[in-house]
C-alpha cells in the first residue's frame, strides 16, 4: 500500500497527457488520454476486463435497476383503484411510498456497508429476491399497518439501486468514460419508473391491479435468474489511489527531458483468472474488517460536512422534487375534464418523460465525457470535477420553462401534446440535474464512492420524503401559482452550480487532509 500525500487535491487528476509524461498509462496505442484509476496487473482487477466482459455487467447493472425500479413505481398509476378495493385511504397510500422513498436512503446505512464488505453479488441478488416478495406480497395487504410495513420493508431491501449502481459503475471504467455510463444508469433509473405507470394502466385496463404486481414480481424473478448467472463481484482490493497517482503525476514533471516520453505498459497481467463457478458464488470473502464495516455506516454521515457532497445530494433531490411532483399531478390532470384520459392513456403520457430523459441522459453522460477530455485539454491535460457542471446551463433554462409549461398550460387547459412535451423537457432537465451531480460526487471523492454515494443518497431522499408531505398543500394554491413558484424555485437552485464551480475547488482544498485520513483509514478497499 502506498503512503499517501494528504496535500494532494482530491478529484483532480492528470486526464489527458497533453505534457508527454513517463509515469502514466494511456487509453490505447496513440491515445492522450490517460487511464484513471491505473488498473493493477492482476487478471481479476474489474478496470483489466474485456470490453466484452464490463459490457456484460454493465447490462445486469441496467437489468437490476430496471426490475428493482419497475417494482417500487407500478403502482403510482393504479394507486385510486387499490384505494377503493382495499379501503386504505389514498393518504396513506402515498404515505407508504414516502416511507418506501425514505428507507431507500437510511436503509443504505446498513446495506452499503455490507456490500462493500463481504461483496457487491450477493447483495444485489437478494435485493432483487427480496423485491420479488414484496410485489407478491401486495394484492394480499388488508389493513393501513400491513402497507405502511411493506413499504419500508421494500424500500430497505431496494437501497442497492439508489447508492450501490453507481458505485458498480466506477468499480469497471476509468474516470473519462465514467460519465457516459452513469448517464445510462440515470436512464434506466428514471426511465423504468416512467415505464412502469405505463405499462401498468393497460394491465390494469385487462386484469386488473392485482395482476399489476404478479407482473412485477414475475420481472423481478426473472431478473434474478439473469443476475444469478452473469452478474460478476466487482469489489476488488486496490493499492492505489488517486493521491498516490498524483504524486507519481506531480513528480514526473521534475525529471529532465532525457526521461522517456513513451507510455508505461500496464505490463503483463498476472494471477488465476476465476472460474465460471467461483463467479457464481454469492460472497466472495472479506473486504473489510468489522471495525471499518461499523466505521462505513457512520461515515456518510461524517461526509456530509463537506460541502461538495451535501451541494451533489441537494442538487440530486431537487431533481426528484420535479419527478415527484410531476407523478404526484399528472393523473390528476390528465384524468380530469378537460383531457379526461383513461388509465392507459395515462401510462402512454409517460412516453413523453421516457424521451426526455433519453435525451437529457445522453446529453450529460456521452457528451458530458467528451466535453470534459476538451476541457482537460485546455487545463495542461488536468481534469477538475467542476468542468462537467457547465453542462448545468441547458438545466437553467429548462427547469423553470418545463415547470411553467406543464402547470400554467394545465390550469390553461391547452392541448394534451403540450402536456405531454412538457413532461418530456421536466423530465430532460431531471435526467441533467441528476447525472451530473453523481458524476461530481464521485468524480471529487472517488476513493470512498461507496460512503459518498450514501452520503449523496441520504440528502436525496430525506429531501423528497419532506416533499412528499408538502406537495398537497403546495397544490392548493391551484396549478398556475403552484408552479410558477415552483419554476423560480427551480431557477434559484439550479443556479447554485455557478457558485460550485466558483468555489468548489477551495472546498475539495479545505476538505483534502480530512478526505486522505479517511481514505487511509480505509485501505482503499472500494
Amino acid at each position: 500500500m502506498q503512503d499517501i500525500d494528504d496535500s494532494v487535491i482530491p478529484g483532480s487528476v492528470y486526464l489527458v497527457d497533453v505534457q508527454e509524461k513517463s509515469a502514466v498509462v494511456h487509453a490505447g496505442k496513440g491515445s492522450a488520454i490517460v487511464l484513471s484509476p491505473t488498473p493493477s496487473n492482476d487478471v481479476n482487477d474489474p478496470l483489466n476486463w474485456s470490453r466484452r466482459r464490463k459490457m456484460i455487467q454493465m447490462i445486469c447493472v441496467m437489468i437490476y435497476t430496471s426490475a428493482i425500479g419497475i417494482g417500487t413505481t407500478v403502482l403510482y398509476s393504479i394507486l385510486q383503484p387499490i384505494a377503493d378495493d382495499t379501503g386504505i385511504p389514498l393518504s396513506t397510500l402515498n404515505a407508504g411510498t414516502g416511507y418506501m422513498f425514505l428507507f431507500l436512503g437510511w436503509g443504505a446505512l446498513i446495506n452499503q456497508p455490507l456490500a462493500l464488505t463481504f461483496g457487491k453479488r450477493g447483495i444485489y441478488l437478494l435485493s432483487v429476491l427480496g423485491n420479488t416478495a414484496m410485489c407478491l406480497w401486495t394484492p394480499y395487504i388488508k389493513t393501513e399497518g400491513q402497507w405502511i410495513a411493506s413499504k419500508i420493508i421494500q424500500g430497505y431491501l431496494c437501497t442497492p439501486v439508489e447508492s450501490l449502481c453507481e458505485v458498480s459503475i466506477a468499480d469497471v471504467f476509468f474516470a473519462h468514460e465514467r460519465g457516459t455510463y452513469i448517464g445510462v444508469y440515470t436512464l434506466f433509473l428514471f426511465g423504468s419508473n416512467y415505464f412502469a405507470p405505463l405499462i401498468a394502466g393497460f394491465i390494469y385496463d385487462g386484469q386488473g391491479w392485482h395482476w399489476v404486481m404478479y407482473w412485477a414480481a414475475i420481472i423481478n424473478f426473472g431478473s434474478l435468474i439473469v443476475l444469478f448467472f452473469f452478474m460478476e463481484e466487482t469489489n476488488f482490493v486496490r493499492t492505489n489511489s488517486e493521491a498516490a497517482e498524483a504524486v507519481d503525476f506531480n513528480s514526473s514533471e521534475e525529471k529532465d527531458d532525457k526521461s522517456s516520453s513513451a507510455s508505461p505498459s500496464p505490463g503483463e497481467l498476472v494471477g488465476t483468472p476465476k472460474s465460471f463457478l467461483q463467479r457464481l458464488a454469492l460472497f466472495n470473502g472479506r473486504y473489510a474488517s468489522n471495525k471499518m464495516l461499523f466505521t462505513m455506516a457512520y461515515r456518510p454521515v461524517v461526509l456530509l460536512r463537506f460541502p461538495v457532497i451535501f451541494w451533489a445530494g441537494f442538487q440530486y433531490g431537487t431533481c426528484l422534487v420535479w419527478y415527484n411532483v410531476l407523478n404526484a399531478t399528472c393523473s390528476l390532470i390528465l384524468s380530469n375534464p378537460p383531457y379526461n384520459f383513461r388509465a392507459s392513456f395515462v401510462g402512454l403520457s409517460y412516453v413523453g418523460p421516457l424521451i426526455g430523459m433519453l435525451l437529457g441522459t445522453f446529453y450529460s453522460g456521452w457528451v458530458g465525457d467528451r466535453f470534459a477530455v476538451q476541457y482537460a485539454r485546455r487545463s495542461r491535460g488536468y481534469r477538475e470535477p467542476e468542468h462537467r457542471l457547465w453542462l448545468m446551463v441547458v438545466s437553467l433554462l429548462l427547469c423553470p420553462a418545463s415547470l411553467i409549461l406543464w402547470g400554467v398550460g394545465a390550469s390553461k387547459g391547452i392541448n394534451w401534446s403540450g402536456l405531454v412535451f412538457g413532461m418530456g423537457i421536466i423530465s430532460c432537465s431531471t435526467g441533467i440535474g441528476s447525472s451530473l451531480s453523481i458524476g461530481y460526487a464521485l468524480d471529487s471523492y472517488k476513493d470512498l464512492s461507496g460512503e459518498v454515494m450514501m452520503a449523496v443518497i441520504l440528502v436525496r431522499n430525506t429531501l423528497s420524503f419532506a416533499i412528499g408531505y408538502g406537495i398537497t398543500p403546495w397544490l392548493y394554491m391551484g396549478y398556475q401559482n403552484t408552479f410558477i413558484s415552483a419554476a423560480f424555485v427551480g431557477l434559484a437552485i439550479t443556479m447554485t452550480f455557478l457558485i460550485v464551480i466558483k468555489w468548489g475547488k477551495s472546498w475539495r482544498i479545505a476538505s483534502r487532509k480530512r478526505y486522505w485520513a479517511y481514505v487511509a483509514s480505509s485501505g482503499f478497499k472500494h
